[in-house]
């Protein structure tokens, strides 16, 4: 009765999971999206209107209203709501997952693994789809003031697509092996060896379990070269902003080397 409950438990947590990680994603993109409309006002033109409108102000002061300031000051309200609530969201993700993880001295390895490994994949999921690295390039042009030059928010999946698309085929077929296949190939086994630990292909699956094992921090350091080269490949960064799809794959990474050695050590006593 007791096992049952904490299993009922589980998935209720992994349901949580995904609904704060859909939000958190949802969020993500309206920051996204509201930092986009924001940039869009920074480039010559508009920077053009803006000095003009504000000239107008001071010469006919309370006679007129400065619209694009205030549009602009709504967009930003907006924008750090958007933050704010996307952060929030992972954090109650990131809270959630640590309850599962806590589950580890309740139930079986057998039965942490398999939970273990769902959780991973949904929090994998998230670290793929989810905005990683905002890139905005800046200028300071005389009597305008600053000006965006060029203004990308990348996530590795988004990012894979573009840079096949520029014809960086090897930068973009490394990324996909080791940031998307290799981690979803890992998580996998572990899915399989938690189901079928009982099957006599166990001492197979043991080797197959240890190979993957070897590539346990390559998705890791590959997102960071990866990081390195989305801002390097643009020459002149003015900033470089962190967002929450990096949260999830760092916490995919955490997480999956815990269910590993979960799954390691259950298969050693299996084959005792």
């Amino acid at each position: 009765m007791k096992q049952k409950i904490l299993y009922m438990l589980l998935w209720l947590l992994l349901g949580l999971m995904l609904y704060f990680g859909v939000k958190a994603y949802g969020q993500a993109l309206l920051y996204e999206e509201h930092t986009t409309e924001l940039v869009n006002h920074q480039d010559i033109e508009d920077q053009a209107k803006l000095k003009l409108e504000r000239l107008a102000k001071s010469i006919l002061g309370g006679l007129y209203d400065d619209d694009i300031q205030i549009n602009l000051d709504k967009v930003k309200e907006k924008q750090k709501s958007a933050m704010i609530k996307a952060q929030v969201y992972t954090l109650y993700f990131m809270i959630v997952l640590l309850l599962i993880l806590t589950i580890y001295f309740f139930i079986s390895l057998q039965a942490f693994t398999f939970f273990g490994s769902l959780a991973a994949m949904i929090t994998l999921v998230f670290g793929l789809i989810a905005p990683i690295l905002m890139v905005t390039i800046h200028k300071e042009v005389e009597y305008l003031g600053d000006i965006v030059l060029s203004f990308e928010s990348k996530g590795v999946v988004g990012s894979i697509a573009k840079l096949w698309e520029t014809g960086d085929w090897i930068v973009a077929g490394v990324i996909l092996l080791f940031s998307v296949i290799v981690p979803v190939f890992k998580i996998g086994s572990l899915l399989f060896v938690s189901i079928f630990m009982e099957s006599k292909f166990a001492e197979v699956i043991v080797k197959f379990f240890k190979m993957i094992g070897k590539w346990s921090m390559v998705d890791v350091f590959v997102v960071a070269v990866f990081l390195v080269y989305l801002t390097s490949n643009k020459g002149d960064v003015s900033r470089a902003e962190i967002e929450v799809g990096l949260y999830f794959f760092l916490a995919y990474v955490i997480v999956s080397m815990l269910v590993s050695l979960s799954a390691d050590r259950m298969l050693k006593e299996k084959v005792r």
